[in-house]
């Protein structure tokens, strides 16, 4: 039987700072198995925009412990490295819509300022641009999107309604760094937009910048996806699974056990049977049967022993 064409496309874009690690896992497993069960194409996309923080050949370990969990994208990767050319005819669309601006505040200043960056260098202009950030307005914006409120709520598929004060809360986001480089809510949403995604399922770790990342899409009249943010696995100490907190690389020989595990963690209920399967017969199963609706109103944190 031909199933009928799904307007579902889900991503999973980790950054190349290291190798992935069960918290990885989870992520790129829940993302996957939303996407196929709903007979979406499902991608995968290295976050390789901050080369300061990258180990050389991470990308090419993720790629290979993917393919080894037998989670399989379609078409090609895609490097945002590959993408510079795009962000820079983005961030001059927008400085030609006096959407951005050029920002000298530092870190100190916006501790100063309680944290949340207020907007300062909007009304004083800095008078010279070569040691700048850019950020991007997300609030008081000019011309019809100024009909735009301050405050964005959205309903996260897992997590429920979320309400954020943009101009209280967030602060203008950075587009391009100090430095140079381009910053991750710009080159993550252009790319969203450019690979026509639909649904974005991630770590709870990522809600808070979502709202953000929303009014970004609405900027630029574009519809964003739809979220659902996963528990983040943190270890028995209680810090998440992370490549800053050292967590350990995934064991590809090991991997039908490391899905199984990741299923325990995501409330799927696997048959203690496929515990000792291959990655070939468990993901047909947790395919058929994946219940997003499982994780709904789940702590958005949890160690891998309360599973």
């Amino acid at each position: 039987m031909v199933l009928p064409t799904s307007p579902y496309t889900g991503r999973f874009a980790p950054s190349p700072s290291g190798p992935l690690h069960f918290g990885s896992l989870v992520a790129a497993l829940a993302s996957y198995l939303d996407a196929r069960h709903h007979n979406g194409r499902w991608l995968v996309r290295i976050d390789d925009i901050d080369p300061p923080r990258e180990q050389p050949g991470a990308d090419r370990l993720i790629l290979q412990t993917l393919e080894a969990h037998g989670l399989l994208w379609d078409g090609e990767a895609l490097w945002q490295s590959t993408r510079s050319q795009a962000y820079r005819e983005l961030l001059e669309q927008l400085a030609q819509q006096a959407l951005i601006y050029p920002c000298n505040c530092t870190r100190k200043d916006i501790k100063a300022m309680g944290g949340v960056y207020n907007g300062h260098c909007r009304l004083h202009s800095p008078a010279s641009t070569s040691d700048c950030a850019w950020r991007l307005k997300l609030y008081d914006l000019p011309g019809a999107r100024g009909q735009l409120p301050d405050t964005l709520t959205f309903k996260d598929l897992l997590a429920g309604e979320q309400t954020q004060n943009l101009a209280r809360e967030v602060g203008d986001a950075v587009v391009r760094r100090k430095d140079g480089l381009f910053g991750y809510q710009l080159a993550v949403v252009a790319d969203d937009i450019h690979q026509g995604v639909t649904h974005v399922v991630r770590g709870s770790d990522l809600l808070p910048v979502t709202a953000r990342q929303i009014r970004f899409f609405e900027i630029l009249q574009q519809t964003p996806p739809q979220y659902a943010h996963v528990p983040i696995a943190c270890g028995p100490d209680g810090r998440k699974f992370s490549k800053q907190n050292q967590a350990p690389a995934l064991n590809n020989d090991a991997a039908g056990a490391n899905l199984w595990q990741a299923l325990v963690f995501l409330r799927q209920n696997p048959p203690r049977e496929l515990a000792h399967s291959p990655p070939t017969e468990i993901l047909p199963w947790a395919v058929q049967h994946w219940r997003r609706d499982l994780l709904v109103g789940a702590s958005l944190s949890k160690t891998v022993e309360d599973s």
